[in-house]
C-alpha cells in the first residue's frame, strides 16, 4: 500500500505536467479525439477526411446545441451512435432544465466518468495540500440520485451526478478520506430526494464527531438541507433518542441501512443536539453540531454567489471551497486555491478533459482561440470538443482570465450568456441583474428584512413590457421566533424598485425614462418557502436536487404559474 506522502507526490507530478504541457497536451488530445471519428456522419459532411487541427477549424463551424440537437436525436431515437460518435454513446446526461424550461440531452459514454473521476481525485490532492487533518474523519455530503428516463434507444438518460453514483465508478470508489461518507450509498441512490435528505441528516447527527467536511453539488443544496433541519430537527431527535427511523421513511435501502447506522438507542446524544437547535440563534448552527468540520464544500460560484452570506451565518464563516467547473459537455478544471475567498474563486482549465476553444466576447470581433492563447484580463465563452460527439460546441458560460497556474489559464466564471431580459433593446444579463439586486438586499437590510432568494422575467403581456422581479423576504431572526409573515412596508418595497431601476444599464433607463418603450419595474413579493416550492416544481419536471439552481429568469409558463399563485404582495417604481 503506497503511503500518503508518495500519493500525494505522484498527484503533483500529474498537476505540474498538466499545466507546464498545456498546448502539446491540447493537440494530443484533439488528434486522439478526431482520428476515430472521422467516418462518423456529422464529420464527413464537413470534408473532414484526415487529421489536421487547421482543417478542423477551418471545415467544421462552431455550433450551439439547437444545431447539433438533430444529430443527437437519432441516436436517442435508435440511430446508431457513429452518427456523431465512433465510440459507442452508452446514455445521455441532462442539463439541470432551469434556464430555459427544456432539459438538453448531451451524448455520453464512460470517457467522461474517467475525465470526473480523474478531476475528483485531483482536487482530493489540492484540498490536501491546504486542509490538515482530514483523513481520520468522513464528509457529510447531500448527494442524491435522479430517477433515470429510458430512451427510444434503450439507453439511459441521466443527470450527471446520478450516471456517476450508478456506475462502477462510485461502487468501487477508493476507500480513503475523501469517498467516505457519513451516509451509506443506500441513500445516495434513493430516488427519493426528501427521504434522502432526511437519511443524510440522520446519519450525519450520530456521527456528528466524525464529520471533517459537509458540502453538496451546489450551494442551494447545502442551504436547503439547513433549512430542512430547522424544520425537522425534533423528529430527528426523537428518532436519535429511540434508535428507531420515523415510519414515513419507506425506501427499504434506507431503512435497512440507516438503522444500523442509528444502533438503537442514544438518549445523551438527541439530549445534546435539542439542547443546540433549541437555542434562539441558529448563527453558527454547523459549527456547533458538527464541531470538528474544517470546510464546506460546495460551488458558490455563478448564481449560487447569492447564498454566501446565509451559509457564513449557519457556517461562522468557516471556508467555503469551491472545487471543480464542471458541465453536461465536460469537466473543465479545478480550483487550485481551494481556501480563497468566495469571490476570488478561479479555475484551472485541465488540458487533458475536452479540446477547448475560446470565443472573444470583447468588442464587436468574435475571435476562436486556443486555450494556450487566452489573454489575461480578457473575457471568452468557451467552445468544447469532446470524446462524445460534441463538435465544437458553445457552451453558453462566460469567462475572464484571471490568471495562470504554470501554464493553464484560469478562469473566473462571469455569468450565463443566453440568461437575459429584455422589452426593447434593453439587454440585461444575469451579472446586471445580480448587481441591481445586491443593491436591493442592502436597502432591505437597512429596515431587518432578509432576502431569501429572487428570479425574474420580462412581462410582454402589458404595455409597454416591463420587468418583473420576484422576492422572498424574512424578517432578521431575534430573540422571539421567528414570525412566519414579513410586515411588508409600501415604502420600502417602492423604494427596491426604484434602487433597482438605478443600477441597470443606461440602456435599459433610455428605454424606460426616455423612450418609454419600458415599463415601471415591479417587484412581487411571494410567501415565504416559495423558492422552496419552485425548486420541488422544477423536480418534478425532470431537474435533479443535486444539480438545481434556482432560474434567475424564468421562461416557463408553469413555473410561472406556480409563482404568481403564491404572491402576497406588489409593488411598482414610480
Amino acid at each position: 500500500m503506497k503511503s500518503i506522502s508518495n500519493n500525494n507526490e505522484r498527484w503533483e507530478e500529474k498537476l505540474k505536467d498538466l499545466t507546464f504541457n498545456v498546448k502539446q497536451i491540447q493537440d494530443n488530445l484533439l488528434e486522439e479525439i478526431l482520428t476515430p471519428n472521422l467516418k462518423t456522419e456529422y464529420l464527413q459532411s464537413f470534408h473532414m477526411d484526415r487529421f489536421d487541427k487547421e482543417l478542423f477549424k477551418k471545415n467544421v463551424p462552431v455550433v450551439t446545441y439547437e444545431d447539433i440537437k438533430p444529430y443527437i436525436d437519432r441516436v436517442v431515437d435508435g440511430e446508431s451512435s457513429d452518427v456523431i460518435s465512433s465510440r459507442p454513446i452508452t446514455g445521455f446526461l441532462l442539463s439541470s432544465g432551469t434556464s430555459g424550461g427544456e432539459q438538453k440531452m448531451m451524448p455520453w459514454n464512460n470517457k467522461y466518468l474517467d475525465n470526473l473521476t480523474f478531476a475528483y481525485d485531483l482536487r482530493m490532492h489540492v484540498i490536501t495540500k491546504h486542509v490538515k487533518g482530514l483523513e481520520e474523519g468522513k464528509g457529510m455530503m447531500f448527494l442524491f440520485t435522479k430517477q433515470e428516463a429510458i430512451t427510444p434507444s434503450g439507453l439511459p438518460a441521466r443527470v450527471a451526478t446520478s450516471s456517476y453514483f450508478k456506475s462502477d465508478y462510485f461502487k468501487n470508489r477508493p476507500s480513503n478520506w475523501y469517498y467516505s461518507y457519513t451516509s451509506p450509498d443506500e441513500v445516495i441512490l434513493c430516488s427519493n430526494n426528501t427521504q434522502s435528505l432526511y437519511c443524510h441528516l440522520l446519519c450525519g447527527l450520530v456521527q456528528r464527531d466524525e464529520v471533517v467536511r459537509m458540502g453538496s453539488i451546489f450551494a442551494s443544496v447545502m442551504v436547503r438541507a439547513i433549512k430542512f433541519l430547522e424544520t425537522y430537527w425534533e423528529e430527528l431527535c426523537s428518532n436519535i433518542r429511540t434508535g428507531h427511523l420515523s415510519e414515513w421513511i419507506t425506501d427499504l435501502g434506507c431503512r435497512s441501512s440507516v438503522s444500523l447506522v442509528l444502533g438503537g438507542p442514544r438518549p445523551n446524544l438527541a439530549y445534546t443536539i435539542e439542547t443546540v437547535c433549541n437555542q434562539s440563534s441558529w448563527e453558527g448552527i454547523v459549527n456547533r453540531l458538527w464541531p470538528n468540520t474544517k470546510y464546506i464544500e460546495t460551488v458558490v460560484t455563478g448564481s449560487m454567489g447569492q447564498y454566501v452570506p446565509t451559509l457564513n451565518y449557519y457556517c461562522s464563516d468557516l471556508p467555503l471551497v469551491s472545487t471543480t467547473y464542471g458541465s453536461s459537455e465536460t469537466t473543465f478544471g479545478i480550483n487550485v486555491d481551494p481556501l480563497c475567498k468566495p469571490e476570488d474563486v478561479s479555475y484551472a482549465f485541465m488540458p487533458n478533459m475536452s479540446y477547448f476553444e475560446f470565443i472573444t466576447m470583447d468588442g464587436d470581433k468574435r475571435d476562436v482561440v486556443d486555450l494556450q492563447d487566452v489573454k489575461l484580463g480578457c473575457t471568452y465563452e468557451p467552445v468544447v470538443t469532446n470524446f462524445s460527439g460534441l463538435y465544437r460546441m458553445r457552451v453558453g458560460d462566460i469567462l475572464m482570465v484571471t490568471g495562470f497556474y504554470n501554464n493553464a489559464p484560469q478562469f473566473k466564471f462571469v455569468r450565463r450568456e443566453n440568461v437575459v431580459l429584455s422589452i426593447d433593446s434593453d439587454k440585461t444579463n444575469e451579472e446586471d441583474l445580480f448587481k441591481a439586486v445586491s443593491q436591493v438586499k442592502l436597502v432591505l437590510e437597512s429596515s431587518d428584512v432578509i432576502l431569501v432568494d429572487f428570479t425574474s422575467y420580462a412581462d410582454t403581456s402589458t404595455f409597454p413590457g416591463h420587468y418583473v422581479i420576484y422576492l422572498e423576504v424574512k424578517d432578521k431572526e431575534g430573540e422571539k421566533k421567528k414570525k412566519e409573515y414579513v410586515e411588508l412596508n409600501e415604502e420600502l418595497f417602492s423604494k427596491c424598485c426604484s434602487v433597482m431601476e438605478d443600477s441597470l444599464d443606461n440602456v435599459y433607463k433610455r428605454c424606460r425614462f426616455k423612450d418609454g418603450s419600458v415599463g415601471p419595474l415591479e417587484i412581487r413579493v411571494v410567501r415565504q418557502g416559495m423558492f422552496d416550492s419552485l425548486m420541488d416544481f422544477f423536480i418534478s419536471q425532470g431537474a435533479s436536487i443535486g444539480q438545481y439552481k434556482t432560474p434567475r429568469c424564468i421562461k416557463s409558463g408553469k413555473a410561472l404559474e406556480v409563482m404568481d399563485e403564491c404572491v402576497v404582495a406588489r409593488f411598482f417604481s414610480t
